[in-house]
């Protein structure tokens, strides 16, 4: 099912019937939005719950520090200079409001912001750091995967009181090489600074995932989005 036109074109998957939590879930760069519609049945929710997951697509841009070739990105980046990711700022404020139009649309359709986590694999996961740690309503949780913070001082000014305390799901492949784990591990340890209440992953798997990482998302998420007793 794709989305409307007015907000990023996306795949949906839906695990029952009228959902009333979602899981939007970014996709790393030069990926689509098909990339990780696979993960969904291996997460093994509860078939009690229903919840629509939304995968976005990129849209193509030019990257910088691949010579400026044109590939699915949520935002340039310039280059790899001093161990960290130089990213274009601007760019990923414009996907921050591209994020918080999918959800609004999902709070049209009835799906509280309270019941939405949002999910990302690398670059993917570094907008939802950011879109998820600024967003201006409480969110249900943020999933970040083999990913770092692309914009420390945007965050550090532009962090919500209202996702203050929000959970996070954090993991990392000891043996990637294409985001190292140092950056991982610096990303934990500023939302362990900021206050969010973190589970912490470390598997050796390069620049992907694993069956276990999987596994232990749908367990968490499952307690995440668990509808309240």
């Amino acid at each position: 099912m794709q989305s409307n036109s007015d907000v990023l074109p996306a795949i949906e998957i839906e695990t029952g019937a009228a959902p009333d939590a979602a899981v939007i879930w970014l996709h790393g760069l030069g990926a689509d939005g098909n990339d990780f519609v696979p993960v969904v049945p291996e997460l093994d929710l509860p078939a009690s719950l229903a919840v629509r997951f939304v995968f976005p697509h990129a849209p193509s841009i030019p990257i910088t520090w691949n010579n400026g070739y044109v590939m699915p990105g949520w935002y340039d980046i310039y280059s790899l200079e001093e161990g960290r990711r130089h990213a274009d700022e601007n760019g990923i404020r414009r996907t921050r409001d591209a994020v918080r139009a999918l959800i609004a649309r999902e709070n049209a359709r009835g799906v509280p912001t309270h019941r939405i986590v949002l999910a990302g694999f690398s670059q993917g996961g570094a907008i939802a750091y950011i879109a998820g740690l600024t967003h201006p309503d409480t969110l249900a949780g943020i999933v970040a995967l083999s990913t770092y913070i692309a914009a420390p001082a945007l965050l550090d000014s532009e962090r919500s009181a209202a996702n203050a305390h929000t959970p996070i799901f954090a993991a990392h492949g000891i043996e990637d090489p294409v985001v190292p784990p140092e950056l991982g591990g610096a990303a934990r340890e500023v939302v362990i600074r900021y206050g969010n209440p973190i589970e912490w992953h470390a598997y050796r798997m390069p620049h992907t995932v694993c069956l276990e990482e999987i596994a232990q998302i749908g367990a968490w998420l499952a307690k995440r989005l668990a509808p309240a007793s």
